[in-house]
């Protein structure tokens, strides 16, 4: 039996942001995280640049080159869906209710960093930060990317499991 079509209450755009060799395309690559640290929490875990999508965004990909601005101050460019993951979210950021059975979906993008200033980053994790925001450089391996606690484990697994064909996205005669 199949149930009914959750609503979908909240969108986020994400950067799966790798820093690659344009020159030896098999050289290693990077993979630049944001290292978090909540108040009060001894134990960190990494994210990938990215947040909510707004309703004053035109789409995901313009929410995910405004959020990789006000994270990184970087930029990106061959923006490529990668993968999505869709979990339970039934309250707004306030603590209202959305919806008992709403979910959130997080739309993943491999990309190619072309320019980072943390000076320029800009946004509320910055002008008003809960806790250690710190941007970092991980090799883009299987060891790399389970090193630390990446976040959702559902993402840890699909890099971890896709190293390879992640880069590959980035290929330039993927179309």
């Amino acid at each position: 039996m199949v149930g009914p079509v959750r609503p979908v209450v909240k969108r986020t755009a994400r950067a799966i942001l790798l820093e690659l060799d344009p020159d030896n395309p098999h050289a290693p690559a990077t993979i630049v995280l944001i290292k978090r640290v909540r108040p009060g929490s001894p134990h960190p875990y990494w994210i990938t640049p990215g947040g909510g999508v707004e309703p004053t965004d035109r789409s995901v990909v313009d929410a995910l080159h405004r959020e990789v601005d006000e994270e990184l101050g970087g930029k990106v460019e061959d923006v490529v869906p990668a993968f999505v993951d869709t979990v339970a979210h039934s309250h707004h950021e306030d603590g209202t209710l959305a919806h008992p059975h709403g979910v959130k979906v997080q739309h993943f993008f491999v990309c190619r960093l072309t320019g980072m200033d943390p000076a320029r980053r800009h946004g509320p994790e910055v002008d008003e930060p809960h806790g250690e925001y710190e941007i970092v450089r991980l090799p883009f391996t299987r060891e790399g990317v389970t090193s630390v606690n990446v976040v959702p484990p559902s993402l840890r697994r699909y890099l971890a499991a896709n190293i390879e064909g992640v880069r590959a996205l980035l290929a330039p005669d993927l179309g």
